[in-house]
């Protein structure tokens, strides 16, 4: 690393789950957001931060405040259902917070679950519901399998293009597991947005190529990944192809908008996203699934690892930094903590 990056290293502090909390509560008060929904987001903005997803926790709390003062966020819409068939129903987001929109579909996901044994959530017209592991968490604590996606701006290239025409849309797996869950939460860029942007604020190189700089060149330095806006896809021309898909498919079951109409607009506004949940208990081998991913995962511990690296599956590493943050506090940048306070 430069000694210039070095310099640059941020001033951390760390703050009670508590105090940043109430922070957020306050400032979304004044904000305009009712009472519940206040608390409700304000919850979930310091849940992500104590699981360790600062990018979609403290450090964007700002940009979110941002995007109400903009009226990209419209605090006390509700959204709507405009259609149900079956165990698919598809609803109308009508600019809401995205927190507060994609909370209500995971729980109206699980409820048409426990009737149909399936439930398919379409969402239309939200906004960035911010961790999208926050909702598989919630229904894999639940006792539901659960798979959720949200299309986004364009800031990823297909492959073999020089311009952006995809986004890193976030896809989310979860299952039960021993009274926490697995989850996979992973944009189909090689790291996500939020993750670039911690990295440029931590004065950091990224530990491999997450991206094209503007002479088309792949990049390891944050700045220049955010200056040509060109993420690298993960897996290149397999999470080109998976997010054009993903993109296809939140915005034909949710009659939403596609990628390239949400980048017309001013900000990151009018996603779309899918919601789909599984009744676990309504399998025929419901009484043997716990055994079953016991067996898998012990089988994958097994794996032998290479110097230095810990056999980790998705998820678990959250439930040790949620543990720590609880104990200790929530680190936090010393320059995005004053940000909020200034608020």
């Amino acid at each position: 690393m430069s000694q210039d990056k070095i310099q640059q290293a941020p001033v951390m502090k760390l703050i009670s789950v508590e105090e940043m909390e109430e922070q957020f509560y306050t400032i979304l008060l004044r904000e305009g957001l009712e009472e519940k929904k206040a608390r409700t987001c304000a919850r979930v903005f310091t849940e992500n931060s104590i699981d360790g997803v600062y990018t979609h926790g403290v450090n964007r709390f700002p940009r979110f405040i941002q995007y109400i003062r903009e009226k990209h966020v419209i605090t006390n819409a509700e959204p709507v259902l405009k259609s149900a068939f079956g165990g698919v129903e598809q609803w109308d987001g009508q600019s809401g917070p995205g927190i507060l929109n994609a909370i209500i579909c995971t729980e109206r996901a699980m409820d048409v679950a426990q009737k149909n044994g399936i439930g398919c959530i379409t969402l239309a017209n939200t906004n960035h519901w911010m961790r999208g592991g926050t909702y598989g968490w919630k229904a894999a604590k639940a006792g539901f399998a659960f798979i959720c996606w949200t299309n986004t701006i364009a800031n990823m290239p297909t492959w073999g293009a020089k311009d952006s025409r995809l986004g890193n849309n976030p896809l989310i797996f979860a299952v039960p597991y021993e009274g926490e869950a697995i989850i996979l939460d992973m944009a189909m860029s090689q790291f996500s947005f939020g993750k670039i942007e911690l990295m440029k604020m931590q004065g950091e190189d990224l530990p491999v190529a997450g991206g094209f700089d503007t002479k088309g060149e792949l990049s390891k330095d944050p700045n220049a990944i955010l200056e040509s806006n060109l993420l690298l896809p993960a897996g290149y021309w397999k999470g080109a192809g998976l997010s054009l898909l993903l993109d296809i498919l939140a915005a034909i079951l949710s009659g939403g908008l596609a990628t390239n109409e949400i980048t017309e607009k001013q900000a990151e506004t009018n996603v779309c996203q899918v919601f789909i949940a599984i009744d676990l208990s309504k399998l025929n081998n419901a009484s043997v699934i716990a055994q079953t991913l016991h067996r898998i995962i012990e089988d994958y511990k097994k794996s032998v690892p290479v110097d230095g690296k810990s056999i980790r599956y998705p998820g678990e590493g959250v439930v040790k930094t949620r543990k720590e943050n609880l104990e200790k506090g929530i680190p936090v940048n010393e320059d995005v903590w004053n940000a909020i306070l200034a608020l």
